[in-house]
């Protein structure tokens, strides 16, 4: 079985492109809670390529690597990946008013289903609140 999160960001594919793939924006955005937070990314965004968040509890009771290694990756479009032998799949389409963006991952048995599905959701969800308030953050263009 497949988990399946989503979101929706206003914003252009560039920027959301960006944000998805850059160390200094995914430890801006990646944690499922206030209480966690990432302490260090690399990306290295080729097929074969390697990358590693640093997740960690912010009063240091305890913390983890994910990482993994990418698989495919469509420029604006999809990313695959495999991390602990599990595989994840993010698709990216755009429209005029922004671009969905749907994670489907491979679950771990360690944990319920749900609370897999209420992590990653809560992590995209970050991720669009970032992208968007990067975006208002922008000065607006004078013609």
């Amino acid at each position: 079985m497949t988990i399946k999160v989503e979101t929706r960001v206003v914003s252009d594919i560039a920027t959301v492109w960006h944000a998805y793939t850059t160390p200094e924006d995914i430890v801006q955005w990646n944690a499922a809670s206030d209480d966690w937070h990432t302490t260090h990314a690399t990306v290295e965004l080729t097929n074969g390529g390697h990358f590693s968040s640093r997740m960690e509890a912010k009063d240091g009771s305890m913390g983890f690597d994910f990482a993994g290694t990418y698989t495919r990756i469509v420029p604006y479009a999809v990313i695959e990946y495999e991390f602990g032998g599990r595989h994840a799949r993010v698709d990216f389409v755009e429209d005029p008013e922004g671009v969905t963006i749907t994670v489907a991952f491979d679950p771990e048995s360690e944990h319920p289903e749900e609370m897999q599905r209420a992590g990653w959701q809560a992590i995209l969800t970050n991720f669009k609140r970032h992208v968007e308030a990067k975006g208002k953050s922008r000065p607006a263009l004078v013609n």
